[in-house]
This record gives C-alpha cells, structure tokens and sequence, in this order.
C-alpha cells in the first residue's frame, strides 16, 4: 500500500507543474530549483524539538493546505499566492513520492509512510 501512495503522488506533481507554467509569472529558470526548495524550510522546527519540527514540516507539506492555497489565490487573482500553493503541493507530492511523508512526533524519520533512513535495527 505505501508503494501505491508514493506512486499516486505523481499526479498531483505533474499537475501542480502544468499549472504552474500557465500563471503569468516570470521568473529566471534558475529560480525555480530554490523556490521549490522552500518548504524544507520548515524543517527548521526540529531545532526546537521533534514535536515543533513534526508540526511545522507537516503545516508545509501538507497538501490540501496547499491546495487551499493555490484555490485562493486563482479565486482572488492573486498569482503569487497560486504560485505558493503550486510550488507546497509540487514540493510535497514529489516528497511522496520519493518516500518522505508527513512525521509524526518521534523524529524527523518517522513519516506516515513508514520510517525513512537507516533501519533502527542496523544502526551501528
């Protein structure tokens, strides 16, 4: 079951992709790679604890946070608040689907698409 969720996060990828390339925003390529970088930001959290960091990793990849996101700023004609939605639900499917899922309060490894990293049994 956890392959079929990382492999359906394709889709969402893809179109928040196609979406993003339709807004009239013009940004130098270059640009792309750290704007889509952005929500690891969010990561900063694990230097208050495991729980700030789950909390505020999870805010950011969250996605129907990001599509809520984006659907405001499409509704309100606001591109660069439709770009943010775009860029959390890209950045977060693609995180899917590479295994890294929302965490859960034990440590940054411990996702709801199972643990990430080093197997506890073989950390040596």
């Amino acid at each position: 079951m956890k392959k079929l969720i990382r492999a359906e996060a394709i889709v969402p990828f893809l179109i928040s992709l196609l979406l993003i390339t339709a807004l009239p925003i013009h940004i130098s390529w270059w640009m792309w790679v750290p704007i889509f970088l952005l929500p690891d930001l969010s990561m900063l959290g694990y230097l208050i604890n495991n729980k700030a960091g789950a909390i505020s990793y999870n805010i950011f990849h969250h996605q129907l946070l990001a599509v809520v996101i984006a659907g405001l700023g499409y509704i309100f004609h606001q591109p660069y608040i439709e770009l943010a939605g775009l860029v959390l639900l890209g950045h977060s499917s693609l995180d899917r689907l590479l295994g890294y899922g929302l965490k859960l309060e034990n440590g940054f490894n411990y996702t709801h698409l199972g643990h990430i990293g080093k197997s506890e049994n073989n950390q040596n």
